[in-house]
């Protein structure tokens, strides 16, 4: 077996063609880890926002000068081929899925993952695609509605950005926990989102949810385009707007509103949450898929060779679900 494996490697931030695919050396598993042929993995808007470097809060993680963590891809669907000498939850030949995040390097041949990372065994009735796309929305989408908003049976639940892959996430998850949901998404994605369970669907190229005199308990805004400000005057008497994009003035309206007056603004980071908490959340997704409650939404596939235009494609703002790329033959 080659010692030698194919990444996807950028030095420098810029465009979709700082991104390189290199022959760099195949990770060795530690006593504690698993080595994992990859076979899928995803680019969202956050690798998009991560390899631009333009936005100065995202920079504070990645590096404030050129990336620090040169090797991007946070989710993975794989086979584990090699085991290190103590473990003991997984064995060569497992199928298995999860994320690496706040960690990066997943658009590469193969990985290391400890073996109480997040991680799970995938079923035999998914496939490799399906089990590494319906996850990374999921993760962000779970936590804020079921943590921070703490959605509940009969609530009104606006998702903003219904139609990307937090959005698609977070509308069968308000649906299963029993909210009335309202999707807001361009016309051309209409049907998808009727099609995961909403209950009302607003185009936003010809209606602006924020001028229909609805109030909701739960605003969304699963793609950072619409303000707390904005959204205030939509929100019932103790409603809750949440956001997944980092803004001057989220983190001082958070402060502001968890002191002064019934309307509170949250942001979840997701990403940073514990191990063992994330692994919970994919045995709980699992048993939504099982039930039929929550479905994968895949819009596109790339090989890895065209990770870059993988890329320039989430930049068009139009992508539904997720964009998977597939690494090699499975």
């Amino acid at each position: 077996m080659s010692s030698q494996m194919q990444a996807v490697m950028y030095t420098q931030y810029g465009s979709p063609d700082v991104l390189q695919i290199e022959a760099i050396d195949k990770p060795v598993p530690a006593d504690n880890e698993v080595l994992i042929r990859v076979y899928a993995t995803t680019v969202g808007a956050v690798d998009a926002i991560f390899r631009r470097g333009k936005n100065f809060s995202a920079r504070l993680f990645t590096g404030l000068l050129k990336p620090k963590l040169t090797r991007p891809g946070g989710e993975f669907a794989g086979e584990i081929v090699d085991v290190g000498n103590a473990v003991t939850r997984f064995k060569a030949g497992d199928s298995v899925f999860g994320t690496m995040a706040p960690n990066f390097g997943a658009h590469a041949e193969y990985i290391c993952m400890p073996e109480d990372g997040a991680m799970i065994l995938k079923p035999d009735s998914m496939t490799y695609e399906e089990a590494v796309a319906f996850h990374p929305g999921a993760l962000t989408a779970l936590p804020n509605l079921r943590e921070a908003a703490n959605v509940q049976s009969g609530q009104k639940v606006l998702i903003n950005g219904a139609s990307g892959s937090i959005g698609t996430s977070a509308v069968q998850l308000a649906k299963y926990f029993g909210a009335e949901v309202t999707g807001v998404c361009s016309g051309a994605n209409v049907e998808l989102v009727k099609s995961l369970g909403a209950d009302a669907v607003i185009d936003y190229e010809q209606e602006d949810f924020t001028q229909t005199g609805q109030t909701y308990d739960v605003i969304f805004d699963t793609v950072g385009k619409r303000s707390f400000s904005e959204c205030k005057d939509s929100l019932k008497e103790g409603g809750i707007y949440l956001t997944t994009v980092i803004t001057a003035s989220i983190l001082p309206q958070m402060l502001w509103t968890s002191k002064f007056g019934s309307k509170k603004a949250k942001i979840v980071f997701a990403g940073l949450r514990p191990v063992g908490e994330k692994r919970k959340d994919l045995d709980f997704f699992l048993e939504l898929v099982e039930i039929g409650a929550l479905k994968p939404v895949i819009d596109r596939s790339y090989p890895l060779e065209k990770i870059a235009e993988a890329h320039q494609y989430v930049e068009t703002g139009h992508k539904k679900g997720t964009v998977v790329i597939t690494i090699g033959g499975n």
